[in-house]
C-alpha cells in the first residue's frame, strides 16, 4: 500500500467480523511496530496480548463506566474529561451517567458493550522509569511522555491496515487503571497507555476520511499569526 494512501485512509474501526486473527499475524504487527520512533531508543512500551475470554469480559466491564460518563458529557455539550473545563458542569453531567447507561445499553450493543468480542485486544503499557517527561514539573497536564509510546500504537495500526485489518486505540479503561493493573498483574512503575482493539472490518474500508484543512490549525510565526497556506 502506498504510504500517503495509508496515512489518509487509516481511520478508526470499531466494528469487526467475528473471524479470529491468527497469532502469527499479531506477532507480525508487533514486529513491525517496534521500529517506531521513541526517546533515547529506550522502547518504554510493553504489550499484554489478551487471549482469555474472562479477562476480555473484565476489560469490557472496566471500559463501560467511563464510556457512559463520556456520553453524558457529550450530551451536555462538553469535551469529555478535558484538562481545561468547567468542572462543576462536568460533575453534573457525569452524575447523569446511569441515565445514559439505561438508555444506551438498552437501545443496542455498540463497540463499548461488545468490547470483549474484539478479536484482538492489546493492552499498551508505558514504563514511567524510561520516559523523558520533560514537562513533568510544569503546572499543567503532562503530555510529553506519550511521544515515546503512541507512535508505537500508530505504527501498529498502520501495519494492521496493510494486513487488511482495522482497529482503534482506546484510553477509556484507564479511568479504572488500578483495577486494570491488578487484573493484568502490572507492576507499579508502569502506566496503562491504552488498549488497541483489532479485527477484520465488518464493513467496507474507509477510503475518504474527513479532517479540518491545514489552514485551520497551522499559523505562521505566532499562534495568532496568519494561516499557513500552500
Amino acid at each position: 500500500m502506498d504510504l500517503t494512501e495509508a496515512l489518509r485512509s487509516t481511520g478508526a474501526v470499531r466494528d469487526f467480523r467475528p473471524d479470529p486473527v491468527p497469532d502469527e499475524v499479531v506477532y507480525r504487527l508487533l514486529d513491525t511496530a517496534r521500529f517506531a520512533p521513541n526517546g533515547g531508543n529506550r522502547q518504554a512500551w510493553h504489550v499484554v496480548v489478551v487471549h482469555d475470554p474472562a479477562v476480555k469480559e473484565r476489560l469490557r466491564d472496566l471500559y463501560l463506566p467511563g464510556w457512559y460518563e463520556y456520553l453524558a458529557q457529550m450530551e451536555a455539550g462538553l469535551t469529555p474529561f478535558a484538562a481545561v473545563t468547567d468542572h462543576d458542569a462536568e460533575l453534573a453531567a457525569r452524575a447523569r451517567a446511569p441515565e445514559v447507561e439505561a438508555r444506551v445499553a438498552g437501545a443496542g450493543q455498540g463497540f463499548a458493550e461488545q468490547f470483549h468480542r474484539s478479536p484482538v485486544l492489546l493492552v499498551l503499557l508505558a514504563d514511567l522509569r524510561n520516559l523523558a517527561t520533560v514537562d513533568r514539573d510544569l503546572d499543567r497536564y503532562t503530555l510529553v511522555g506519550g511521544a515515546s509510546i503512541y507512535p508505537f500504537a500508530w505504527s501498529l495500526l498502520l501495519a494492521a491496515h496493510e494486513e487488511g485489518l482495522g482497529g482503534v486505540l482506546t484510553t477509556m479503561p484507564i479511568r479504572q487503571e488500578p483495577a486494570l493493573k491488578e487484573l493484568l498483574g502490572v507492576p507499579g512503575p508502569l502506566a496503562v497507555a491504552g488498549i488497541i482493539a483489532l479485527g477484520y472490518p465488518a464493513g467496507p474500508r474507509a477510503t475518504r476520511l474527513r479532517r479540518n484543512p491545514v489552514e485551520s490549525f497551522a499559523t505562521v510565526d505566532r499562534y495568532d499569526g496568519a494561516a499557513f497556506t500552500a
